[in-house]
């Protein structure tokens, strides 16, 4: 799989009593703060609560252009699970 069907799965997997808010951080290095989501097969639209300089209040990026997603919500790191993140035992 490339990097963009795995931002595609998470996205689409969102459950929802995960907080769908926090920030995307694109290939352009740009950092985008979103509040709410809405997903297709190729592309995210994130909405912001404030505009950007551009006085844009959504952005419509291809799952290609993501790089990182920071979660800014406060909550324990078992929360991820519903991600579909696991814990790796690293017992010795």
């Amino acid at each position: 799989m490339q990097p963009a069907d795995y931002w595609q799965q998470l996205f689409e997997s969102w459950p929802a009593t995960f907080p769908a808010h926090g920030i995307v951080v694109t290939n352009y290095h740009e950092s985008i703060p979103f509040v709410n989501f809405m997903i297709n097969d190729g592309m995210v639209v994130l909405e912001r609560d404030k505009p950007d300089s551009s006085d844009a209040r959504k952005v419509i990026l291809p799952y290609a252009s993501i790089s990182a997603l920071k979660i800014t919500a406060t909550f324990d790191l078992d929360r991820f699970a519903e991600l579909g993140f696991r814990v790796v035992n690293n017992e010795m």
